[in-house]
C-alpha cells in the first residue's frame, strides 16, 4: 500500500502549525542557513517545536538545506544536518551533491527540485547517490512521470500549486548575472518578474516594456488522480514566503480534494493521522494568484504567461464600465467548470462589499488596483479616481469577507481515541488507545466509596471522559465494564489529563523517524560534467569524478563572465506564446534571432523545437 502525502510550505513555526491543523501530512521549512529562500530561515528551537507538533499527528517535517555551497561552507552545512537529525527532522532537501561526500547523519535525503530533476536518467543518477526522494521539475509531464516511476525505485514528489519559475529550477543564472544575487544560493532577485523589450535580429523593438518571462501560477487540482496513478506520492504546494491565510485556504482545498480521491482508491493511504473539520469553504481563486495554469502536466501548451503584471490578479467578478462619471459592474457567468465553482452558468464571484480590493488592466497595460468605499446595487464607489476609458475585465484580489473568515478559527484536527475505564481492587485504571494503536495508561489508587447510584455514576463518568476539550484527541468509543466506586469530577479530569499528556508524548516518540543510511553507489556514467551541473566546491566535483567524469567545469555561481552561456533553460517558449511557433507554417516569426533587452543587458533567444525548449543566452 502506497502512503500518500500532502506537503505544505511553512514560512515559520506558526505557519507550519497552521498547515498541520488544516490537514497537512508534511510541511517543509527553511533552516537557519543554506535554504533556497534566504528570507524564510528559522531557528533550530522553532524547528524542533514544529517537529514535536507535527509528530503528534503523524505528520512530517522536511527541512530545506538546498543551496549551492562553497568550500568554506561545507562544514557548517554538515553540522547543520547533524543538528536537524538530533532534533528529529524527518528529511532534508539538498541541492549540493557535495554534502554526500561528507560525514552526514543517517537522515532521509530528498533531492530538491533545484537539482533539475526532469528525466529518467537524472532520477536514476540521484537514486545511485542515495537519495530517497526526488522533487520533480515543475515542467515534468504525466508521461515522463510514469516513465520515471517505472524505471526507478525512488519516491517521487511533485508540485501541484503555487508560483512558477519560468526556468528549470537550478538552471537559472540570470539573477546572479544581473544583480549578483544567486537563485541557487537563496537570493533570487526574481528577474523573470521584471520588464523586458523584445527585439528582432535587426534591432527593431517588437514588444516594449512587458513582463515577457512572468508566468501565471500553477494549479493542478484537476490532475491529482492522474498524478497519483503515474507514481507521485507527495503533492507539494509552493509558498515558503506566503502568509497563514494563504496556507489555510490552500491546505483546506487540497486536503478535501485529495481525501475525496483517496476514498476511491483503497490501495493508497494518507501519511498522517486525524480527521480535520473545516469551518469555511476553501476557494483557490480568493487567495494570492496570477491566474492559473496546469503547466505542461498533460503535455499540452497553452497561454501561460502574464505579460501585463507579475502581481496577484485574483478572481474574476465581471466587467467594469464607466457611465456619466460613475462606475458599474456587469456580472459575468462561468462558461466552463472551475475549481471553486463546478457548475456552468454560475455567476462569477460573490457580492462586492465595502473594503474589497479590485483591479483591472488599464489602457497603459498596467495593473490598476483600488479599494471599494461604497456599493449601491451594481454601482461601486472607488477609493480614488480610475483611469478607465473602456469596458475592462474586473478582478477581486482582496475579498474582505473571506479574509475575515480566514482570520478566525477555520479548522480543527482530531485524532480518534478509544477510552477504557477499569476498576481495580484498590484503585482505577484509565487507558486511551488512538487510531494508530498508540496506548497510554494511568493507574491511581483510591479509597473505595461505593456509589449510591452506580448507573448514574457510570453515566457521569462517561460524560466526563467524552470531553477532551482543547486536546488533539476526540473520543470514538468509551468502555466502562464496571462502575461501583464514587469518583469526584476533579479526580476524573486530573486522571484524564495525565493520560492525554502521556499519549501525546508516546505519539511523538512513535513517529520519530528511523535512521536511513546513505547508499552511495558510484559507477561510470559520465565523461564530462559541464557548468550546468552547478559544481561549486571540491566535494561536489569529486562526486562526478566518482561517476566517471574526466572533464569537469565549475558552475556559473563561480563565474565572472557569462558571455555565450545559457543563463536560463525554459520549457516555456516565447515564440509559442506570441503565436510564432515554427510547427505551425501559417505563423510567421519575425527576423531571428530574437533578443530580450533589459537596461544594459541583452540576451539572445535560442529555440530547440525538438525538445520544445527555449534557451536564454547571455551576450555582450
Amino acid at each position: 500500500m502506497s502512503r500518500i502525502e500532502l506537503l505544505l510550505p511553512a514560512k515559520d513555526l506558526s505557519t507550519g502549525k497552521t498547515a498541520i491543523n488544516h490537514g497537512a501530512d508534511a510541511v517543509y521549512i527553511g533552516a537557519s542557513a543554506f535554504g533556497a529562500r534566504q528570507a524564510a530561515g528559522n531557528s533550530l528551537h522553532d524547528i524542533e517545536e514544529l517537529v514535536r507538533y507535527a509528530h503528534l499527528y503523524g505528520s512530517k517535517v522536511h527541512v530545506t538545506v538546498n543551496t549551492l555551497l562553497y568550500d568554506n561552507e561545507l562544514e557548517g552545512a554538515r553540522e547543520l544536518l547533524w543538528e536537524l537529525y538530533n532534533i528529529g527532522a524527518d528529511a532534508v532537501l539538498v541541492q549540493d551533491l557535495g554534502l554526500l561526500k561528507l560525514d552526514i547523519p543517517p537522515i532521509a535525503l530528498h533531492a530538491s527540485t533545484q537539482c533539475h530533476n526532469h528525466s529518467v536518467e537524472r532520477i536514476q543518477f540521484l537514486e545511485k547517490l542515495g537519495f530517497t526522494r526526488a522533487v520533480l521539475a515543475r515542467e515534468t509531464d504525466l508521461e515522463t512521470i510514469q516513465q520515471i516511476h517505472n524505471q526507478t525505485n525512488i519516491e517521487l514528489e511533485a508540485f501541484v500549486h503555487g508560483a512558477l519559475c519560468v526556468c528549470y529550477s537550478g538552471q537559472c543564472y540570470i539573477s546572479r548575472m544581473m544583480t549578483g544575487r544567486s537563485g541557487n544560493r537563496g537570493e533570487c532577485a526574481q528577474i523573470c518578474r521584471t520588464r523586458f523589450d523584445l527585439q528582432d535580429a535587426n534591432g527593431k523593438t517588437l514588444i516594449r516594456n512587458k513582463h515577457l518571462l512572468s508566468l501565471k501560477d500553477m494549479c493542478r487540482a484537476d490532475y491529482i488522480e492522474a498524478m497519483l496513478k503515474a507514481g507521485i506520492v507527495s503533492f507539494k504546494v509552493e509558498g515558503r514566503l506566503k502568509n497563514e491565510s494563504y496556507v489555510k485556504n490552500v491546505t483546506a482545498f487540497y486536503r478535501q480534494r485529495l481525501d475525496a480521491i483517496l476514498q476511491g482508491h483503497p490501495e493508497y493511504q494518507r501519511v498522517s493521522s486525524g480527521a480535520t473539520r473545516f469551518f469555511f469553504t476553501p476557494d483557490l481563486h480568493k487567495t494570492f494568484n496570477r491566474e492559473y495554469t496546469p503547466y505542461f502536466i498533460d503535455g499540452n501548451r497553452e497561454i501561460i504567461a502574464s505579460f501585463d503584471t507579475p502581481k496577484a490578479i485574483g478572481e474574476p467578478v465581471g466587467a467594469l464600465i464607466q457611465r456619466n462619471g460613475k462606475y458599474y459592474v456587469e456580472p459575468q457567468y462561468s462558461k466552463t467548470s472551475s475549481l471553486s465553482s463546478p457548475d456552468r452558468g454560475k455567476k462569477l464571484g460573490s457580492a462586492i462589499v465595502n473594503g474589497d480590493g479590485l483591479c483591472f488592466i488599464n489602457a497603459d497595460g498596467e495593473l490598476e488596483g483600488f479599494l471599494v468605499n461604497g456599493v449601491e446595487g451594481n454601482r461601486i464607489i472607488p477609493q480614488k479616481p480610475l483611469s478607465l476609458f473602456t469596458k475592462v475585465a474586473l478582478y477581486r484580489n482582496i475579498d474582505k469577507n473571506f479574509e475575515k473568515v480566514l482570520s478566525g478559527k477555520t479548522a480543527e484536527r482530531k485524532i480518534a481515541v478509544d477510552v477504557l475505564f477499569e476498576e481495580l481492587a484498590d484503585g482505577v485504571r484509565l487507558t486511551m488507545t488512538d487510531e494508530d494503536g498508540c496506548t497510554a495508561t494511568v493507574e491511581e489508587k483510591v479509597e473505595y466509596a461505593e456509589a449510591q447510584q452506580p448507573e448514574k455514576m457510570a453515566e457521569t463518568l462517561r460524560t466526563l471522559l467524552a470531553k477532551l476539550g482543547n486536546t488533539p484527541f476526540a473520543v470514538r468509543n468509551i468502555s466502562i465494564p464496571k462502575c461501583t466506586v464514587f469518583l469526584r469530577a476533579g479526580f476524573v479530569n486530573e486522571l484524564k489529563g495525565r493520560v492525554v499528556e502521556r499519549l501525546c508524548a508516546d505519539r511523538v516518540t512513535y513517529f520519530h523517524p528511523q535512521d536511513i543510511l546513505l547508499k552511495y553507489c558510484p559507477e561510470p556514467l559520465f565523461q564530462h560534467a559541464d557548468y550546468l551541473r552547478n559544481i561549486t566546491n571540491e566535494a561536489h566535483k569529486s562526486v562526478y569524478e566518482d561517476f566517471g567524469a574526466k572533464e569537469i567545469e565549475y558552475g556559473l555561481d563561480k563565474a565572472e563572465d557569462y558571455t555565450g552561456k545559457t543563463v536560463m533553460t525554459c520549457k516555456y517558449c516565447l515564440r509559442n506564446e506570441l503565436g510564432w511557433c515554427s510547427r505551425n507554417p501559417s505563423e510567421k516569426c519575425p527576423s531571428q534571432p530574437l533578443y530580450l533587452v533589459s537596461g544594459r543587458f541583452r540576451f539572445r533567444l535560442e529555440f530547440d523545437c525538438g525538445k520544445c525548449e527555449m534557451r536564454v543566452m547571455a551576450v555582450k
